[in-house]
């Protein structure tokens, strides 16, 4: 079955160089220029990826989706693309987007000149002891405890918290039970996932907003709202991400963190894991090797790579890492960065030197 790819165009000129920017997501509503194509002031193709709504069969044949198949979807569009843009061409992408740039390096090497992947995880040995040390070091140890004890607390507070959550998504229209399994489990969920989602959106200068078992119920709710978000693990906040959790679960590997600060206070210690969030009518079969293979590509052949993490950011724990045989390219670390962070953000001589091999590669 084939499907209409949805995909935005931001326009500056023919002779100028264009980023096609792989979302690895849905196309978001708003077009906007990333950092390379500011820095380049370039052209943007901006791609929704295969099996993200509406770009998804119908029916769909879930082994169609994989990284060899979107990166031919890219290499494609690029192909087409090219014969009215012929400056050069660069990828990029933050997140699980800058990880499908570097899928479709590995599959089209010779398809653009360069590749800027920001905050792009590399779960090549699904080690979730990376994570867990990760989580173990980040910022100072007061917060850290701050963040257990928080989610202890909401933990023996189940009764009120899930009283607050059942009201909430009956005023909302929540359900728990088409992919989540219950209203309890989608509980467990958020609050195993509080230290994560804390480093990968807010950060040490949050740490004071951290709820103490003196705060009230509310405070707990709302804390665990602002950082995770209890929609996320209904079944109308998983809905759109499933495509995400098939592919975790297929070949992309995901952080599995052990939550041993409070695995005694769970109804499942293993919350969490890609199959818990995919409906079950979905064949899911874990392919070991796909990782290995990006990653020794990158460390054999790489060329023309620019990693960009942040030192905070949990998702950087299992980072690309460059080896003997990659040519061209280039690493970086924000320092105190979370899973937003940018070239803009690093130290003045590193951003500088980022910023002229970026236009470099561009032909700028």
């Amino acid at each position: 079955h084939g499907f209409a790819q949805r995909l935005t165009l931001l326009h500056r000129g023919f002779d100028r160089p264009t980023v096609a920017y792989t979302t690895g997501y849905e196309l978001p509503e708003q077009a906007t220029r990333t950092e390379p194509a500011r820095l380049l002031d370039g052209n943007q193709v901006a791609l929704e990826h295969r099996f993200f709504t509406p770009s998804r069969p119908q029916p769909a044949d879930w082994s169609d989706l994989d990284i060899w198949q979107a990166a031919t979807d890219e290499h494609r569009v690029i192909e087409a693309l090219r014969a009215v843009y012929a400056a050069n061409w660069v990828t990029t992408g933050a997140s699980k987007g800058g990880m499908t740039a570097v899928y479709h390096r590995r599959f089209y090497p010779r398809d653009v000149a360069a590749t800027i992947a920001y905050v792009a995880p590399n779960d090549v040995d699904n080690d979730d002891d990376r994570y867990d040390a990760f989580l173990a070091g980040v910022g100072t140890e007061q917060c850290r405890r701050a963040l257990t004890t928080a989610q202890r607390e909401a933990l023996l507070r189940r009764g009120e918290m899930q009283a607050r959550l059942a009201d909430e998504a009956a005023a909302r229209h929540y359900t728990f039970d088409r992919i989540t399994g219950s209203l309890d489990r989608a509980f467990e969920a958020v609050i195993a996932d509080a230290p994560f989602s804390f480093w990968q959106y807010r950060g040490q200068a949050d740490c004071p907003r951290i709820p103490k078992d003196t705060s009230s119920t509310d405070d707990f709710f709302r804390f665990l709202d602002d950082t995770v978000g209890f929609e996320m693990y209904t079944d109308q906040g998983i809905d759109p991400y499933v495509p995400y959790y098939y592919q975790a679960g297929t070949q992309l590997g995901w952080p599995d963190v052990s939550h041993r600060g409070i695995a005694d206070l769970l109804h499942d210690p293993d919350i969490g894991r890609p199959r818990d969030f995919v409906p079950r009518d979905i064949p899911m079969r874990f392919r070991p090797g796909a990782m290995a293979e990006v990653d020794a590509w990158v460390r054999a052949m790489g060329s023309q790579l620019m990693f960009v993490n942040g030192s905070d950011d949990p998702w950087s724990a299992e980072p690309f890492r460059l080896g003997p045989g990659t040519r061209d390219s280039a690493s970086y670390v924000v320092p105190g960065g979370n899973h937003g962070s940018k070239i803009a953000q690093l130290p003045p001589q590193q951003r500088a030197e980022a910023e002229a091999t970026v236009r470099r590669w561009a032909g700028v």
